[in-house]
This record gives C-alpha cells, structure tokens and sequence, in this order.
C-alpha cells in the first residue's frame, strides 16, 4: 500500500495561526460554485481573497477529499506546481479503467500574491462515489512566509459551518441527471494523472538547417482559461547540439517552456529558463504530462480546429515558424 506523502517541512507552533487572526471580518477560502453533480467532472476553483495580516501569499496547499477523483491543477504563471500522489479508499471507474489511486494533494509553491489582491486556483476533477447532500471538505494551508493560515475546520453532522473561524472549502454534492457522462473540461492534459495519452495530429514540418520540426499541436481551452498548451517533436540530424532558447506567438502574453516529473510520488511542473537542450543524433518530444510549451495571457481562448503560430529561436539554427494545431482537450 502507497504512503501519502505529508508536508515536506513543519511549522513552528506559534507560526500556525488561526485564519481569523488574519481575515477578521474578510471572507473566508471558498469555492466559486459551492456544488457539483453527481459522476460530473468540475472545475473547482478556489477564491483565495486576502494574504496573511497583509503579508503576500507564497504558497497554497489543498488536500482533495475521498470521492474527488482523478484531479488535475492549473497550471499558473508564476507558480511552481507540485501534485502529491496516493491510495484512494476505493477504486474507481475512468472510462473503463479501473484507478486505485491518484492526486490527493495540490501545491501551487513560492509565488507571491499580494495582499491588495485576489486570485483563483483551479482544479478539474471527477465528482464520483459521492452521495447527494454530501458535503466534500478541502482543507486548505495558506502560506505567507512564515506565517500559516489553516482553513481546516469541517462541521460535524449537522452543525452549522457558518459560526467556524477558519472553515475548510465545502463542495456540496447535489443529484446528477441521469445520463452519467463527463467530460475532459480542462484546457491542459497532464497525461499520467488522467490515465489517458493524448494523440498528437500530423501537424506541418518544418526544417531549419540540421534540425526538423514536426507534429505540432495544441489543446483547446475554456473560455477564460488563463493558459493553454502546446507541444511538437524536434529532431537533430546533424552533428552539432542545439538548443531551444525561447518561444514566443502573437497570440499570447508570454510562452514559457516547461518540465513535469514524478518523483516520490510528487508531480512537479518547472519553467525552464535556459530552454531545452537537441543533442546531435537525437529527437525530443515536448508531450502532455513531461516537457510542454505554456501559453500565458492568452488573448483568445484556442479552440479546436484553430491554429497557433509561434516562432521558436534555437541557439544554432536561428529562428523558426511554427502552426499548431488546435485539438480537443482529450488530445482526439
């Protein structure tokens, strides 16, 4: 059986304070839309609307309860994410594949939200095994530095939740209808959390000296989903290493070149600064779920069948144009 992995560091008492003592009568974490149907996947976004006694937020940390499953985070510019993995008390049904186990915990660590402002975090994941009425609970650690604020407090059966200083987020479960489908509803597949590998199309090539670029695509988002990604596979065929610097697209505000890896258990997703290294004789694959374009401040949500052009500069073969493709969410 999986250990869940616990926070990697401890607090010192006195640093663990109750949220009050820094929102008083400010409202409290809480979600956007306070219920979800049945067997739905949701995107459950947290409202996050004050810092710690005006200190900026640098990290977020939400358990996910039993009966939210197959949890995917959004990625935010600026943020380094971590995803802790483990055993869920049942087993679960994802398109025909039977899931024991999964994320239990998001970390969006070493940002910095100002106090004078207010923020979402997002999370797509699957409503299932949950009886109506039911209230899910996810505890939130809200990190200022070295002060802490715990929204952690769950009700007991049939207490009002509204007299607690520092309740815990509550999804209320309500009745689903009766058809039971769900869809993919997030505009990044972190593949190996969803279980599902995403097909890349054709997509055009492209050749700049010793270097060929080909199966570009993107993934379709929401309306007013802050990021989007995008992926592509480079091949060296000659004798002299090269390096991807930088991306950038008309389209978007900034393009970021990204790696997640697994280790522990622990998801982690990095910007990388230096970009990314095309030995000679070798081919690298930007995929879902390992290293990745990230769109931030996209102007217009992609949708699929739409294009995405972006110039890519390697340090060797210059600069470059690229059209990706606009695919569905599922990457079909």
């Amino acid at each position: 059986m999986k250990t869940i992995k616990t926070f990697a560091k401890t607090f010192p008492l006195a640093a663990l304070v109750s949220a009050t003592a820094f929102a008083s009568a400010e409202a409290h974490v809480s979600f956007l839309d306070k219920e979800a149907s049945q067997e739905s996947t949701i995107l459950a976004t947290l409202q996050l609307p004050h810092g710690c006694d005006g200190k900026a937020t640098t990290e977020v940390r939400v358990k996910l309860p039993e009966g939210f499953v197959f949890a995917k985070p959004q990625p935010k510019a600026g943020w380094e994410l971590e995803v802790l993995k483990g055993d869920y008390q049942k087993t679960y049904d994802n398109h025909g594949d039977k899931v024991k186990s999964g994320a239990v915990e998001i970390r969006w660590k070493n940002g910095n939200l100002s106090d004078d402002f207010y923020d979402t975090f997002v999370i797509q994941g699957k409503v299932s095994g949950v009886e109506a009425g039911t209230s899910l609970a996810f505890p939130v650690i809200q990190m200022c530095g070295d002060a802490v604020a715990a929204w952690d407090q769950v009700a007991k059966d049939g207490s009002d939740p509204h007299g607690m200083k520092s309740p815990a987020p509550l999804l209320k479960v309500v009745a689903g209808d009766s058809h039971g489908h769900d869809h993919d509803m997030a505009g990044m597949d972190m593949t190996g959390m969803g279980g599902m590998a995403a097909a890349a199309p054709a997509g055009e090539t492209v050749k700049a000296g010793d270097l060929e670029i080909s199966a570009g695509f993107a993934k379709a988002m929401l309306p007013g989903q802050p990021v989007g990604g995008g992926f592509f596979t480079v091949k060296n065929s000659g004798q002299t290493d090269d390096r991807l610097l930088s991306v950038t697209s008309p389209v978007s505000g900034e393009v970021q070149i990204h790696a997640m890896e697994t280790k522990d258990n622990v998801m982690r997703m990095r910007q990388l600064k230096d970009g990314i290294a095309v030995a000679a004789g070798e081919t690298v694959k930007l995929e879902p779920g390992k290293l990745h374009l990230m769109f931030q401040k996209v102007k217009t949500p992609f949708k699929q069948g739409d294009t995405v052009p972006v110039t890519l500069t390697f340090e060797k073969a210059g600069t470059v144009d690229l059209v990706l493709q606009v695919v569905s969410a599922q990457g079909k």
